[in-house]
């Protein structure tokens, strides 16, 4: 049976806790100076291993000026830097020698570049570098505690290139290259140590001619051929560089347009190399420098194509016609430079004269026929047999040749009439052809007029 604590049970449990409690606080205070010993002696430490970096500093400091060495010099002056490995840095050459060239970096060591890290420079290139040279180097060993940073030239060749395209592409300028290979899309090309890419489309002159599409091997020459580009694109990051031969055509193009439009003058008859031709006319380059001649130009006698008067790559003789020194445009003539038919067709040609002709058109008033090189005249439906007929393909086709008789000429007015019937024997015309009115050279002023 459970019973409740009695006052001397309670006593004695009080007795049997006292020595725990007694026992705690004991442990803790023995603790407690540890702790602060402790304490004490973390910040002494910080505070003894400032006071040394406070002493050297003012020990440097207090120095005479006389007695500084050159130790301390850098360690008071020069920045703290840590060269890293693959880092590329600028520095200038202190002195060369047999096994290699001492290069000032701006850290507290100098830079060494051994001579077989100077291979890519030509034998010119370093017989020509001197003291004081800026040089680019790759940091092949970084410095340590004893001896110079071991550099390389040739392997921070690659980066100097990066930079030279750079500041060319930064300039608008264009620089030189020499192809090294090509797939099917370009041409691979090497500038100034970094391997670009040129476009096909991009690419043009002997180069475009010479490379060979769909990924067969170029043909001879093609490799090695030096070329000038401009820079599309340039990503160090990606090493990625896109190079256009086009836009550094079209550029040397333009500079010397402006220098021709100020020397060329209307008349003016100059030597040109036809470059290209199209459905209007034809392109003639005259020294970098391209005119048109429209396909009305080309010729006296209408033409089709210009094809039928010029070749591409043809040597011309080309009449300037007119210079459009705002806009860059030039416009040339090929006929010009021969005497225009029209102001010799009097001493050519009379009224009543029988020629040959061609029909080159037809209408429903009558038939053009063209007698001599430039010149045209109009068969009028009355003059073209001695019946009456309801069109001009009754009689004629386009193409036919003919024997005419010239029954006008007005060369103020570039008009001729021509006749085919009077040229006919009436004798072979059917019975009604009384019926039918001719028109003799004085009518037919209303005709040419309705023809144009």
């Amino acid at each position: 049976m459970a019973t409740a604590d009695t006052p001397d049970s309670q006593a004695k449990d009080l007795k049997d806790e006292q020595p725990e409690t007694q026992n705690n606080d004991t442990i803790e205070a023995e603790a407690a100076p540890a702790a602060e010993a402790e304490a004490t002696e973390a910040p002494a430490a910080e505070a003894e291993a400032s006071t040394e970096e406070a002493n050297a500093a003012v020990a440097v400091a207090e120095k005479p000026e006389s007695e500084l060495t050159m130790a301390d010099l850098l360690d008071e002056y020069l920045p703290s830097k840590i060269l890293r490995r693959g880092e590329i840095i600028d520095g200038k050459v202190m002195s060369r020698k047999p096994e290699g060239m001492l290069v000032d970096i701006g850290y507290k060591s100098e830079g060494f570049v051994p001579t077989k890290e100077m291979r890519s420079l030509a034998p010119e290139a370093l017989d020509e570098l001197t003291v004081g040279d800026e040089i680019i180097a790759y940091v092949v060993n970084p410095e340590g505690s004893e001896g110079s940073s071991i550099l390389s030239i040739d392997r921070a060749r690659g980066e100097q290139g990066w930079r030279v395209l750079e500041k060319a592409m930064d300039g608008d300028e264009t620089c030189k290259g020499v192809i090294t290979g090509s797939n099917r899309g370009g041409a691979v090309v090497e500038s100034e140590g970094v391997q670009g890419f040129v476009p096909l489309s991009q690419l043009v002159g002997p180069a475009r001619e010479l490379y060979v599409p769909g990924g067969e091997p170029p043909k001879e020459g093609f490799i090695g051929m030096e070329i000038e580009f401009k820079i599309i694109e340039l990503n160090r990051r990606r090493n990625r560089a896109i190079f256009s031969e086009r836009a550094a055509l079209q550029q040397w193009k333009q500079v010397q347009k402006l220098r021709l439009v100020q020397e060329l003058a209307e008349g003016q008859i100059r030597k040109g190399r036809v470059a290209g031709v199209s459905n209007f006319g034809a392109f003639v380059d005259l020294g970098g420098a391209d005119g048109l001649i429209h396909i009305s130009e080309l010729s006296w006698e209408p033409i089709k194509s210009p094809e039928e008067v010029v070749t591409v790559g043809e040597e011309i003789d080309v009449y300037v016609l007119r210079v459009d020194r705002e806009n860059l445009k030039i416009a040339l003539s090929l006929r010009r430079l021969q005497p225009e038919p029209w102001d010799e067709i009097e001493t050519k040609f009379s009224v009543g004269q029988t020629v040959d002709g061609t029909v080159t058109k037809l209408a429903n008033f009558g038939a053009f026929a063209r007698i001599d090189r430039g010149i045209e005249g109009l068969i009028h439906i009355s003059e073209l047999a001695h019946q009456v007929i309801k069109h001009p393909r009754d009689v004629v086709n386009e193409g036919d040749e003919l024997q005419l008789k010239i029954i006008r000429i007005e060369p103020e007015r570039r008009r001729l009439g021509l006749s085919l019937k009077q040229t006919l024997d009436p004798d072979d015309a059917p019975a009604d052809d009384s019926s039918g009115e001719s028109l003799d050279g004085s009518d037919f002023g209303d005709i040419f007029e309705e023809s144009e």
